[in-house]
């Protein structure tokens, strides 16, 4: 046998490594839909833990922190399905296109990945059928089902970010932020029922926007479908512990609520 074939026949992910699609409540039937693109910071056992410190893998650049318990409380009290990646997107990024350079980034928020470095194509394709695909081919099977039984959707993807970078210094004061692209035919309403919560700093599209030509879960499940959709950008000091994950979780799921039925009053 040649190099060349052992190696397309060695498969990264071996007995034991998590299944690159986490699912949650698959049959709910809430007209909400949720992702968590950057859920786990799990780590293929071939890579080697991508050649980083455990504590490098705990931090933001590894996962959103606090967002997939917050993800699962929120399908629980809105009876909805709830998909995630298990995956760091330091193995490959769920929400990123493949042909963008943090895809697979050989540097994120100052540290050097060492697993990152040199790919070759193939080795970056692997990744891409073996994590990233599997993850968005279940979402896309889940939503397409949904269409075909004609049941309203209303994608609902939940992120969090660093309260600061290591990086640069910028200024990051909002506690949760709404985002979206072309389509904010939800996210407005989402964004107005937050900002009626007291003492909470709303963010409009902060401190990340939604790329089309780059990002994947937003541009290729809901704008290409023609889904209405939010997006939410959590901060991570306000994300962790069960208190926290319980009190967004009820927040998010009466922010929802609320927004849907001015979002359906508005539609009529």
């Amino acid at each position: 046998m040649s190099a060349t074939r052992e190696n397309k026949e060695q498969r990264l992910l071996q007995p034991g490594d998590p299944d690159p699609a986490g699912v949650v409540n698959p049959d709910g039937d809430s007209p909400f839909f949720l992702i968590c693109d950057h859920a786990g910071n799990a780590v293929p056992r071939a890579l080697n833990d991508l050649g980083l410190p455990r504590e490098e893998l705990e931090r933001h650049i590894a996962i959103d922190i606090g967002a997939l318990e917050i993800a699962r409380r929120l399908s629980q009290r809105l009876n909805a399905p709830l998909y995630y990646q298990p995956y760091s997107r330091l193995v490959i990024d769920s929400n990123r296109q493949t042909q963008v350079a943090d895809s697979i980034p050989p540097v994120s928020d100052g540290t050097t990945i060492p697993a990152n470095q040199e790919l070759s194509q193939a080795e970056r394709e692997q990744r891409r059928d073996e994590v990233l695909m599997p993850y968005h081919d279940r979402i896309e099977a889940a939503l397409q089902a949904r269409r075909q039984a004609g049941q309203e959707t209303i994608l609902v993807s939940v992120h969090s970010f660093t309260p600061e970078l290591r990086a640069r210094e910028e200024d990051r004061p909002w506690q949760v932020s709404v985002m979206w692209a072309d389509n904010d035919r939800f996210g407005r309403p989402v964004l107005a029922e937050l900002q009626k919560e007291a003492g909470l700093n709303v963010g409009e599209n902060e401190p990340y926007t939604v790329v089309m030509e780059g990002d994947y879960s937003i541009p290729l499940h809901a704008e290409e479908r023609g889904i209405d959709y939010v997006e939410f950008e959590l901060r991570q000091d306000t994300t962790v512990g069960d208190k926290a994950a319980e009190t967004w979780a009820e927040r998010l799921e009466r922010v929802l609520r609320a927004a849907r039925e001015s979002y359906r009053r508005a539609a009529q």
